[in-house]
């Protein structure tokens, strides 16, 4: 969901179509200001999913090969469930040494399985209605580092669009009435402005969320 608000916008109607640089208004130039605000609210319809993995080895070749098969079933899960290779965006991988302090509590045994650790992450596009079935597809694979999800409008433009037409319309009814108060007749629109404020697009229905959430 994205609500956008328009705040202070200011609409300067006059009996008479002028052209200025600045607008003054006052009873000598008989201009009508209006500040209106409006909101729209747009169900998100597209959602970046951020899916990852970690998994380790007693060495770093061992690590890295069960890392590039983790990686395999991974992609492969995804494809064969029909999102598009160009919609899965790699975003990191690493090989490292596992950290001391992360093998402090382990036991022997267990620190020798954690020597190396093979990091990677991707960032799958898709509509937001199926993001859900996304996330779900990867952890099954082996995506042990997944969840977080960003919502977003493949048209950014158009809530904004629609709330400046919104708060146009309802200034332009308020200084019609006001006009029609003082008896004269109302002009035409010489000057207007507005400031946005955009609430982060978030989903409507908690199904988007994660497969535990």
């Amino acid at each position: 969901m994205k609500i956008v608000r328009f705040l202070a916008f200011a609409l300067t109607v006059a009996p008479l179509a002028t052209q200025a640089q600045t607008i003054q208004v006052n009873k000598d130039n008989r201009t009508i200001a209006i500040t209106a605000t409006a909101s729209v609210i747009a169900m998100a319809d597209t959602a970046s999913v951020h899916i990852g993995f970690i998994t380790y080895g007693i060495d770093k070749d061992s690590a890295y090969a069960s890392g590039a098969s983790l990686s395999n079933s991974i992609i492969k899960a995804l494809t064969t469930a029909g999102i598009p290779s160009d919609a899965i965006e790699s975003e990191s991988q690493n090989v490292s040494p596992v950290p001391d302090y992360l093998l402090e509590k382990l036991t022997p045994a267990e620190k020798s399985m954690r020597q190396f650790q093979v990091t990677q992450t991707w960032i799958v596009r898709t509509n937001a209605a199926d993001a859900a079935k996304t996330l779900d597809i990867a952890v099954k694979a082996g995506a042990n580092q997944s969840g977080q999800i960003d919502w977003s409008l493949k048209d950014e433009n158009a809530p904004q669009a629609e709330a400046a037409a919104k708060a146009l319309q309802r200034a332009r009814a308020v200084a019609g009435e006001m006009a029609s108060g003082l008896n004269v007749k109302l002009g035409t629109l010489i000057y207007a402005s507005n400031e946005t404020q955009a609430q982060p697009p978030v989903p409507l229905d908690a199904r988007h969320g994660s497969p535990d959430g």
